[in-house]
């Protein structure tokens, strides 16, 4: 800093300068309880401000009970040891991340590295064998069925296979209100190019989906974040937004939410409800995590009789990204129109995707692929799993908190109770471990960032891998 910036610095400033660095100190721990302060002389030397200066700032820390004065001896750390906070230690990111970067490096990483934040499997965990059968099948299919192209809204059997799938979930619909779509991505897509114009404000979840944000840039759409809670959207802040923005969407998961896991309760589904209804505010709701559910959470398509609120999914998170094919269940007269918005997009559709989803889907082994996880086994009881975070909380592990952007971080927990079965993956920190760059032999199946302190680890929806890690903390 030049000598007339320093100048131009007021007391008060400085003042409040050697106190933030001071709690920082103490904050990331390296002034522990009961350490002495640098004197006032070194402090003062050290940041290059009056002497004066730091002894105000140590007489206002130890007003407010930060630190202690011993008389003859100088000024010391109070209280016991904070709880590590390392969302406070690690430098301030931006949050204004080009949306659009963050999705382009997610396809173009290394196939070995670790993308927690992307919500998707290794593809050796994906369910190939039945893929496989169901290609051997489509090659003794007609020509027609290898060749041609698909009906506007797509293929009639997988779209009786996914009303049954819905109905399962309480959402009553009929093969006339499902259109096939390339990807859960074009769903949206084509539900943004029939509601939204440039300049509309769509309401997000915070954090969301990194996707979802690059989606609304291209198209021209204002994202307006909403602090995402344990139990859904914070309720206060979505009330909030819509008088603030006039939002015209809103885009959640609200079965399974990504980055975090967490559940929508019925409470906050029926409130978030009457808000949309009030503000006229139109909902799209993303249900690709459902095949991982233990314990069947609220829809706001069920409770809302796809009124207001569209729902968009895919498979590509539980059996195949190569096979882009995806859905909107939706209000009869908007399926309409989407259908000839997808027709004026992508024309015929993917036909032999959809015949290889539809065979995949109805293979029983399916069902057997998520069951150790919870997921499609019908059974409503949760399952504590050896490698579950429910387990491993008892060899003191705690959840991490995911940001946004689907980057993950651990810092304070968001949810205690978080379970394997409930999200793709479930970072959780143990402090019994080190943090050095050593990785742990023990938890090398891609249960460890290379780029991460090796005490902070992945727990996937497969409890094998899990096992091995939990394995690991407990020896």
């Amino acid at each position: 800093m030049t000598e007339e910036g320093e100048a131009a610095i007021s007391p008060a400033t400085r003042i409040d300068r050697v106190m933030t660095a001071i709690r920082g100190r103490i904050v990331d721990r390296s002034l522990m309880p009961g350490s002495r302060l640098p004197s006032v002389r070194a402090q003062s030397k050290a940041m290059g401000v009056s002497v004066s200066t730091v002894v105000e700032a140590y007489e206002r820390l130890a007003a407010e009970g930060v630190i202690r004065s011993r008389p003859g001896s100088g000024f010391y750390v109070s209280g016991s040891v904070a709880p590590l906070a390392l969302a406070e230690i690690a430098p301030r990111r931006e949050r204004n991340v080009d949306p659009l970067w963050i999705s382009r490096q997610s396809l173009e990483a290394e196939g070995d590295a670790l993308k927690p934040g992307c919500g998707w499997l290794p593809a050796s965990w994906m369910f190939d064998t039945g893929i496989r059968r169901a290609l051997r099948t489509l090659s003794r299919a007609e020509n027609a069925e290898l060749a041609d192209y698909g009906t506007p809204l797509g293929h009639a059997g997988l779209r009786q296979i996914l009303v049954r799938r819905l109905a399962a979930h309480g959402v009553d619909v009929h093969t006339g209100q499902v259109l096939l779509t390339e990807s859960g991505t074009q769903a949206i897509d084509l539900v943004c190019r029939l509601l939204l114009e440039p300049g509309d404000a769509v309401l997000v979840d915070d954090p969301c989906y990194f996707n979802f944000h690059a989606l609304l840039k291209a198209h021209r759409a204002k994202a307006v974040g909403v602090p995402y809670t344990p139990s859904g959207p914070d309720l206060d802040a979505f009330a909030t937004a819509l008088q603030l923005h006039k939002p015209r969407l809103y885009i959640t998961n609200s079965a399974i939410h990504n980055p975090t896991g967490a559940v929508l309760s019925p409470v906050t589904a029926h409130r978030l409800l009457k808000l949309a209804e009030e503000a006229d505010l139109l909902i799209v709701e993303d249900d690709i995590f459902a095949d991982f559910e233990e314990v069947q959470a609220p829809r706001l398509s069920a409770f809302d009789g796809l009124s207001r609120v569209i729902q968009i999914g895919s498979f590509s998170k539980t059996l195949s990204a190569a096979i882009r094919c995806g859905y909107i269940a939706a209000r009869e007269d908007w399926i309409d129109k989407l259908a000839d918005l997808k027709i004026a997009t992508s024309f015929g559709g993917a036909r032999l995707a959809a015949s290889i989803l539809a065979l995949a889907l109805t293979d029983g082994s399916y069902r057997k692929q998520w069951k150790p996880c919870g997921g499609v086994s019908g059974k409503r009881e949760p399952r504590r799993r050896p490698g579950s975070p429910a387990s491993a909380s008892s060899h003191g592990c705690a959840p991490a908190r995911a940001c946004s952007y689907g980057a993950v971080c651990p810092a304070t927990p968001m949810r205690r109770n978080w379970r394997a079965g409930a999200s793709m993956t479930a970072w959780c920190w143990h402090p019994a471990t080190p943090s050095a760059c050593r990785r742990p032999p023990a938890a090398s199946c891609a249960s460890t960032s290379r780029n991460r302190p090796t005490n902070v680890f992945s727990v996937a929806s497969r409890p094998r891998c899990a096992a091995k890690a939990w394995g690991h903390f407990a020896s």
